[in-house]
């Protein structure tokens, strides 16, 4: 018997296209086991996008007819939790009795074979209890893999590195082991916290091919300077781990020298830089964070730049 899937789609309900899509490719998946798809929205009336999904379940049943799907649900929630993205999800997971539980954000789309092969790997794992799997980033109209060149991966690899494959949408993970921190500010970084408790607990069960499409650009998350610095701080408060490892350490520094210098914090986004120098010479942040700061580019033309290759800060 192929375990139950619970999917939790996040949504402030203001990108009907790209949850259609999202809806859609979670039941187009080829996994043979049931799924049962949870969209909650967070902050507004749930009522138009009960209708965009049933407008859409409609559709598809027309397309389907005189075969014999898996069996597959979709239900639309409010957030009955913490206001923003980590209380969301975590309604999501409430509402589920499934065996397993599975992250898809609302912009973006997991690609054909996703869950069939996240499934098996975790299957094949003794003991393992969380799965990610590489992405393609869309940015504008170029698409960018981003592998890990593992499969493991492990607590020391997401505290040297945030690893961008293992992204929220990605996440695939037993029911009942794990919930997210409602407590992150601004929603900023539960995903990474979440990963990191994850694989503190066991190696996560990495799949190395690109199964979910990542779209970049469409979300105000990355260029929210005050909540991505107030996000890193809890981070480091909630993982002192991140502060021994140099190179992971002058990555986060520079991130919150790149932030400030992004408000116009000169000052800070000096001393902050100066840490991250002095962690790794080598830490290439720095020279961003500093030509942000006095004035040489803006940090929005840094990460488009990044994004167009697949990056971020």
């Amino acid at each position: 018997m192929s375990p139950s899937v619970g999917v939790v789609i996040p949504t402030r309900g203001h990108r009907p296209r790209q949850l259609r899509a999202a809806v859609r490719a979670a039941l187009a998946q080829d996994y043979p086991g049931p799924v049962e798809i949870v969209v909650v929205v967070d902050g507004d009336d749930p009522t138009p996008v009960a209708e965009e999904v049933a407008d859409l379940l409609a559709g598809r049943a027309m397309a389907i007819r005189g075969t014999t799907p898996p069996e597959r649900g979709v239900r639309v929630l409010g957030n009955r939790l913490t206001p923003g993205l980590p209380g969301t999800r975590n309604t999501g997971i409430a509402a589920l009795g499934t065996d397993l539980v599975a992250f898809c954000d609302d912009d973006d789309q997991w690609l054909p074979g996703k869950l069939s092969a996240q499934v098996a790997a975790l299957s094949a794992e003794p003991g393992a209890e969380f799965a990610s799997c590489a992405i393609e980033v869309e940015y504008g109209s170029r698409r960018v893999p981003r592998r890990a060149g593992t499969r493991r991966v492990t607590h020391r690899h997401l505290v040297r590195s945030r690893m961008a494959m293992v992204h929220s949408s990605t996440f695939l993970f037993r029911r009942g082991e794990l919930w997210v921190d409602e407590s992150a500010p601004g929603g900023q970084n539960e995903d990474w916290d979440l990963a990191l408790r994850a694989a503190g607990r066991c190696p996560i069960v990495h799949v190395d091919r690109p199964l979910v499409r990542v779209r970049w650009g469409g979300s105000a998350y990355a260029t929210r300077w005050a909540d991505r610095i107030a996000g890193l701080e809890w981070m480091l408060a909630r993982h002192p781990e991140l502060t021994r490892d140099p190179r992971g350490a002058a990555r986060v520094y520079g991130q919150l020298a790149f932030h400030h210098a992004a408000l116009g914090h000169r000052r800070e986004a000096g001393r902050w830089a100066w840490r991250a120098f002095t962690s790794r010479h080598g830490e290439p942040r720095v020279p961003l964070a500093l030509a942000v700061a006095l004035g040489l580019v803006s940090a929005r033309a840094v990460l488009s730049r990044l994004h167009h290759h697949g990056h971020g800060i």
